[in-house]
């Protein structure tokens, strides 16, 4: 029986079009679903989209319609995504869906049940941008470095509240148990100092008088919850609790919990308020949490649908579809290959078509047409495939969820077998020596094959048209990623 993994994405706002770095953060979780199925485990993939808050009703009341009616639009943009970048998430929970109502609601009875929700007067410091609470150090010049183009909104109302100060010497203890528990580890130091500070108890609800749009609070319609304390719970909600007990402890307790992606801005709402809320209801905590570092523009600010400074995915893939037997491969290239798996990453569009020229067309797309072009022309045995088992170097880096370092050892063999051609010419070698230029052929063969079998997590369409050539005995009939004029 195959093991049971669990992976998750967080849940974007929909308050815009998707933009490249949750494509990044998708694509990531993708591949790292792909190679666990490979590896033999049975795999539950989660995404979703995020449907309450502050920022999402503003922008409904901006453009003039229901929060409903503005968040069906843009899921329905972001499940596209999903289908565009060929992800195979088998899960896809909105959180206006009645299930995950459900669950975040008993979710807060429990909490409240475990002493951990009470009922206080309190003023703040607020960041819609972020749907969180700043203090003075947290703000640059009176703004929120990530959301420097909102006002910061002071907040004075009576609200509910988790006992979150309750969980500090808790989180410390899970982080000393479980020393790669945030991957990289300058992040894990990073919640390990902002938890050694203090935590204090934080607000988990808003006056619907206000800010209807949100799940009330049972037995209290007065109030709606806090869009994170909701939002959190879909992690579980997706794999069945409480509504469906046997699934949930075959994907979470039975998995360790879900392999959570995050951006660096949701560290700590990942690997500590969750956590938190977790260990209130008495359920083991994640698996393990996985930071990207942001995608940047060329002055080094974040990309952010709020300020407007966004790569939009599904624009890079229409400017290569002419030249590509699958663009959404050349987004899902340059996120994992290109970008660094942990720091921030800088993205033009000419550093993507300089990636895309010198990587996929010059090279698996170039060296794939020489060697099936020698093998169409003088091989003659079929080709005998075998179990493919993956390098130790790459299996490393994913142990590491290191993806570009995956990916580029892949890259590195690319290079190796087109060095080989070079040196060995079986082109050359072939006519004066037919047995002996077969054989140079014929391991040519095999190694883009094992190539192939190492680039699937990262390209599945390119892998498999390599394999189909392969098995055929043929050429691409179109190259796999023609030239730029």
């Amino acid at each position: 029986m195959s093991k049971p993994f669990y992976i998750t994405t967080t849940l974007p706002y929909v308050n815009n079009d998707p933009h490249i770095g949750f494509a990044m953060e998708i694509i990531r979780a993708d591949v790292v679903a792909r190679y666990k199925r490979l590896e033999g485990y049975e795999v539950f993939f989660n995404t979703g989209t995020d449907e309450h808050g502050a920022k999402l009703y503003e922008a409904a009341q901006k453009a003039g319609i229901t929060p409903q009616a503005y968040v069906d639009g843009f899921a329905l943009r972001f499940r596209e995504l999903v289908s565009t970048l060929n992800i195979s998430a088998n899960s896809f929970i909105r959180t206006t869906d009645a299930y995950h109502v459900h669950a975040a609601q008993e979710f807060w009875r429990r909490a409240d049940a475990n002493g951990d929700i009470y009922k206080k007067n309190y003023k703040t410091k607020y960041c819609i941008g972020c749907e969180l609470e700043k203090t003075d150090s947290e703000l640059v010049e009176g703004k929120c470095p990530i959301h420097p183009n909102r006002d910061i909104e002071i907040r004075e109302e009576e609200n509910y509240f988790f006992r979150y100060s309750k969980y500090g010497e808790k989180l410390l203890a899970l982080y000393q148990e479980r020393p790669d528990f945030v991957v990289p580890d300058s992040r894990l130091n990073e919640m390990k100092a902002f938890i050694a500070r203090g935590l204090e108890d934080f607000s988990i609800s808003r006056l619907a008088s206000k800010m209807p749009w949100g799940i009330p609070v049972p037995g209290d319609d007065l109030h709606v919850m806090y869009v994170w304390f909701d939002a959190l719970v879909n992690y579980i909600a997706a794999v069945g609790w409480p509504h469906d007990m046997d699934s949930f402890e075959k994907w979470w307790n039975a998995s360790g919990g879900a392999l959570q992606y995050c951006g660096k801005d949701n560290t700590r709402q990942q690997s500590a308020m969750w956590q938190a809320m977790l260990m209130s209801v008495r359920i083991s905590p994640s698996q393990k949490i996985i930071v990207n570092g942001f995608v940047t523009g060329g002055d080094g600010q974040k990309m952010s649908k709020s300020l407007g400074n966004v790569v939009n995915p599904f624009d890079v893939i229409a400017e290569f579809r002419e030249y590509v037997h699958a663009p959404e491969e050349v987004v899902r290239f340059v996120v994992t290959h290109d970008f660094s798996s942990f720091e921030d990453s800088p993205v033009s569009q000419e550093g993507i078509i300089a990636s895309y020229s010198s990587q996929l067309a010059n090279g698996i797309g170039n060296l794939t047409n020489r060697i099936m072009k020698l093998s169409a022309t003088y091989r003659t045995e079929p080709f005998h495939e075998t179990k493919s088992h993956f390098a130790s170097a790459y299996k490393e880096a994913f142990e590491r969820y290191d993806l570009r370092e995956a990916i580029s050892y892949c890259m590195a063999q690319v290079k190796r077998l087109d060095t080989r051609i070079q040196e060995t010419e079986p082109f050359k070698v072939v006519k004066v020596d037919e047995e002996k230029g077969k054989a140079l052929i014929t391991a040519l063969v095999y190694d883009l094959a094992v190539i192939a079998y190492h680039l699937e997590p990262f390209l599945p369409k390119t892998s498999a048209k390599i394999m189909e050539c392969i098995r055929a005995n043929k050429m691409p009939e179109k190259p796999l990623f023609n030239r730029l004029p």
